[in-house]
This record gives structure tokens, C-alpha cells and sequence, in this order.
């Protein structure tokens, strides 16, 4: 947050709820000017709030987090060790939402990010809680972004065992013993991942990553393409399961012989029939799709289930295959050809190794690497209340089984491995706001995505319909009513939010867009400008 000179206009303190006339916010200085507070707030000297300052060792640091010393910030070198402290005043404090209705209510409390925090009645000793808002992290580089890797993993981590996202029991597993890994770790010093601590070595593995990029861009992804002819469009086939759902119908899989070429799958009765060039059976566009995994490794369930969009809505579809290495093949192919890249995309071979090495941290091991007399585990602070309350005394056990599959990454890495598998759960990244369509009669959520948003139902979640970001050809807001129009090139859509201001919408929906104007071949000078005038609704 940044502080704005002047007085702002009338409506923009406490923006969330003022009467109106409300304004989104003051306009951008366009000479910076210095901050109303004349020192740094956290200095030795400064006013933080202390208790019991008789009783601190002078020879200690003190922080009134329990993270930190306030010297610490001037140059960060514990920040990417920095850890939230599991007390039990924590404990107590948290807030673990019961419902979808009660995780949409959890947004209310956003600040306005046009304005500066004292704008908005945040006054010295209040306690706020700062998270990334934008559940969209780009370029993640361990060698430079150590101490934001370290707070998306924190808040990954809180947003697991509050239960704010759901997972199976082999993924709670698997999240639980990175913990660990991370814990044990963290007491251990760490080879510098600072190219300057490396020598020409740093350098040649960066050209060498770059020329092995460049390869694999101009050659594709090998799968099934001929070595001797490079226009060959990639093709994926092979044998899987298919169940699509109807009104009063049984859950049965029928076999088919699929085949995904050019963001489409197509199939056939058989294998012979493709072979035949026979009008396939089913044909299915993926390109906006939904891809959600439905896995199971214990029940040796490896399913996909897709959402396509149509004309009534989202139709799901589910997908079985029957090993492992058959659904990362299929389930990488359909998550690229929903973002419409082919399998001829540079990136199909480490969206398969990804989904693959998911799957194997998952797998627990025959026995643990470490004894459980070693480490003090307290199944709360790694685990979800859900599946302590079910597992019990073999929690502990079974967190070190699944920990031997990752007693051997550093630091950085098991932080990487808990994001990246994070950020492939289910509901990863979606803001839930409860909202009245104008043309409905009764509440539903709307869910706010990193590239779409998504109308479901209030009680189940299930997806009703989904718009995404590239089809929205402008968006209008009525402050006075509170209602919020967007306008899709395949129709308008008005609502109005009902457990949130619709300005915190606004903001979430407009600093998407914002981020997904980023890429690697476009300059990336931030345009602070851009960003409050697609957050902020200044003209």
C-alpha cells in the first residue's frame, strides 16, 4: 500500500462500506511524495507494541510475532527461515470454515488496495493478516525468490490445515511429510543457490537450460510425431474408460479407444475403427474445459473429470485409466488443450514428469526413514482436524512412511514441491463470493479464478457455468446499487454480491486480468498505473 498526498475525495475512506456517493478511490500522484510517517515502522526505536519488556533478555532478540527481530527486516536474511508459530493462542485463533458458505465469507475483509491502510482506519498496534491475494505466481525462481517461495508455502500450508481446501488422504499425507522435510531441513545449512556463490558453474547451467528450452521448442514434444517429418501434428491414443452422467443412471464406465490430436478427443468403439477414419462415437473440444483429478491411490484409481462448456451450462465427463504413467500422459494433455496448447507445446514433457512425481510422493513407503522417537510430530500442526480425528495413533506412522519419499530434497525444494502440489488441488486458487444473479431467484457462489470465473451452486460447488477472462469485452459496476454487469461476448451478466462489497469483485477480477498480461517475451517494467486502473475503476 502506498500513501497518497492530499486529502481524498469524498467516499474514499472506508470505501467498503461509506454511503454514496462512493468513489473507488483518490487519484494517482503523479510525483511520488514522502509517506506521512516519518521513520520506518519497525526500527529498535520505533513504536511497536511491547509486554513485558522487564522480563526479555537483553542479549536476545525480541519480535512481537514470535518470528523475528524487528533488526532482522533491515536485511532479510532470516526471512526465507521464518516460520509461523504453531502456540496454542494460534491454534485458538484460527478460522477453519465449516461450508462453502462460510469459506465465501471469509473475503469480506479485504482492504481496498487503492487506498493506504490508514486511509481505511488501520490504525498502530492493529493486527492485520497479510496474504497474496492473487493466487497467480509467476516465474518462481529458487535462486532469487527465497523469501516470497517461503511465504506462499506458509500460506499454503495454513490454508491446508484450516481446511479451506480439500484433499484425499494420500495428499494430506504427502503435505505432511514435506513439512517435516521442511522442518528438518531448515536446522540444517544450505548450499547458496546465488549464482554468484557458483561461479561459471551457475552460469553454464543457465545457458545450458536455455538452449535445452530452445530445443525442445523448436523440436516439440515427442509423443507420437514422426522423427522424419516435423509438420506431423503430436496424436495421443490408447485405451481408457469413459462415463459421461444423465438423470437416473447408474455410474458405469464403457471402454472406448481415444485419441487426442489438435486440442479435440475423439472416440471410437475400437482401435480399428479410428483406423477406418469412422465418425467417432463422441467428440470433445478441450479447449476451455475444466480439468479436475480424481485420484485415489489406495482404490488404484487414476480418473480425470472434465467440465466442457455448452450451450446449457457445464457438462461433466470423467475419464479412467487404468495405471499410473497412462493418466499423467492423458491428464497433461488435457490440462494443456484446456489453456489451448497442443501436445506439440514445449512444456507437455514437465507437465508429465510433474504429475508424475505428485503421484509418486503420494505412494507411501514400506518403511519409515526416521523413527518416530526422533522427532516430537504433533498430528495438528501437520495435519487437517479431519483426518487426525480418523487415523489417530497411526498418524504419526503413516506421516513418516510417506516422508521417506522425500527425506532427500533441500529446503527450497520440499518448499517447491508443497506449492506446485498445492497449486494442483482441485479447488486451488479459487475466491468464493456468494452472489444473486439478476436472472435467478435463489443465492449461488460465484468463484473467482486466476484466468475465469465460475457460477455453482451455493450447497454442492458444483461448476453451473464458466466465463473466461479472454472472452470479457468490458465490465461496469453501479455503485449505488451495488450490482456488477460483464459483459461476455456471448452474452451479459449482472449480479450482485451479497457477503462482500462488490468493489472487493472488482478487484479481484481486474487484478487477474492485470496478471495475465505478463509473460516472458513482453517487457516486465510493472505499470503501477494499469494496475489501479483496472483494480481501482478510474477512468
Amino acid at each position: 500500500n502506498t500513501f497518497v498526498s492530499g486529502v481524498s475525495p469524498s467516499g474514499s475512506t472506508g470505501s467498503l462500506d461509506m454511503n454514496p456517493p462512493l468513489m473507488c478511490g483518490p487519484p494517482i500522484a503523479k510525483t511520488p511524495r514522502a509517506s506521512p510517517i516519518s521513520k520506518p515502522a519497525v526500527t529498535p526505536e520505533s513504536t511497536w507494541k511491547r509486554q513485558n519488556q522487564n522480563n526479555l533478555n537483553t542479549s536476545t532478540n525480541y519480535s512481537p510475532n514470535g518470528n523475528l527481530s524487528p533488526n532482522s527486516y533491515s536485511y532479510g536474511g532470516e526471512l526465507p527461515l521464518s516460520q509461523s508459530p504453531l502456540t496454542n493462542k494460534a491454534r485458538n485463533g484460527l478460522i477453519r470454515p465449516k461450508s462453502l458458505m462460510e469459506r465465501a465469507r471469509m473475503n469480506v475483509a479485504w482492504l481496498d488496495s487503492s487506498l493506504s491502510i490508514m486511509e481505511q482506519g488501520i490504525r498502530e498496534f492493529d493486527t492485520l493478516r497479510l496474504r497474496f491475494k492473487f493466487y497467480s505466481f509467476y516465474d518462481l525462481n529458487p535462486k532469487v525468490d527465497s523469501v516470497r517461495i517461503n511465504q506462499i508455502y506458509e500460506q499454503a500450508k495454513w490454508q491446508l490445515l484450516n481446511d479451506e481446501l480439500d484433499c484425499t488422504e494420500e495428499e494430506a499425507l504427502m503435505f505432511a511429510a514435506l513439512q517435516v522435510q521442511v522442518q528438518i531441513q531448515a536446522n540444517i545449512p544450505q548450499p547458496s543457490l546465488d549464482n554468484s556463490g557458483l561461479g561459471n558453474l551457475g552460469a553454464d547451467d543457465d545457458i545450458d537450460a536455455a538452449l535445452s528450452e530452445l530445443q525442445v521448442t523448436l523440436e516439440g514434444s515427442h509423443v507420437n510425431s514422426s522423427p522424419n517429418d516435423i509438420t506431423a501434428v503430436p496424436e495421443l491414443y490408447d485405451y481408457l474408460r469413459f462415463f459421461k452422467p444423465k438423470r437416473f443412471t447408474f455410474k458405469a464406465y464403457k471402454r472406448y479407444w481415444f485419441t487426442c490430436r489438435e486440442l479435440t478427443l475423439r472416440l471410437y468403439k475400437s482401435q480399428e475403427d479410428a483406423n477406418r477414419n469412422v465418425t467417432p462415437l463422441h467428440e470433445i473440444s478441450l479447449r476451455g474445459c475444466e480439468v479436475t483429478p480424481d485420484v485415489c491411490l489406495t482404490q488404484h484409481k487414476y480418473g480425470i473429470k472434465l467440465e466442457v462448456p455448452s450451450s446449457e451450462g457445464m457438462s461433466e465427463m470423467y475419464i479412467r485409466c487404468d495405471k499410473e504413467e497412462q493418466y499423467a500422459r492423458w491428464m497433461a494433455a488435457c490440462k494443456l488443450a484446456s489453456k489451448g496448447r497442443s501436445l506439440a507445446d514445449s512444456s507437455y514433457d514437465a507437465e508429465v514428469a510433474s504429475i508424475t512425481a505428485v503421484l509418486q510422493m503420494q505412494r507411501p513407503a514400506p518403511t519409515p526413514a526416521i523413527s518416530p522417537s526422533e522427532l516430537d510430530i504433533i498430528p495438528e500442526d501437520y495435519m487437517p482436524l479431519r483426518f487426525v480425528k480418523r487415523l489417530k495413533g497411526k498418524l504419526v506412522h503413516r506421516i513418516l512412511e510417506a516422508h521417506a519419499n522425500v527425506k532427500d530434497l533441500g529446503l527450497v525444494e520440499a518448499k517447491m514441491n508443497y506449492i506446485k502440489a498445492w497449486q494442483s488441488l482441485p479447488d486451488f486458487g479459487i475466491t468464493l463470493f456468494i452472489v444473486k444473479f439478476t436472472d435467478q431467484k435463489k443465492d449461488e457462489l460465484l468463484g473467482v479464478a486466476y484466468n475465469r470465473l465460475m457460477r455453482m451452486d451455493l450447497n454442492t460447488g458444483d461448476h453451473l457455468k464458466t466465463w473466461r477472462y479472454s472472452t470479457i469485452k468490458a465490465w461496469n459496476i453501479n455503485w449505488n446499487a451495488k450490482l456488477m454487469m460483464i459483459q461476455f461476448e456471448e452474452g451479459n451478466v449482472m449480479f450482485g454480491c451479497l457477503s462482500a462489497d462488490c468493489k472487493v469483485v472488482h478487484e479481484f477480477i481486474g487484478g487477474y486480468i492485470f496478471l495475465s498480461t505478463r509473460s516472458k517475451e513482453s517487457n516486465q517494467m510493472l505499470n503501477e498505473e494499469l494496475f489501479h486502473k483496472l483494480t481501482g475503476g478510474w477512468a
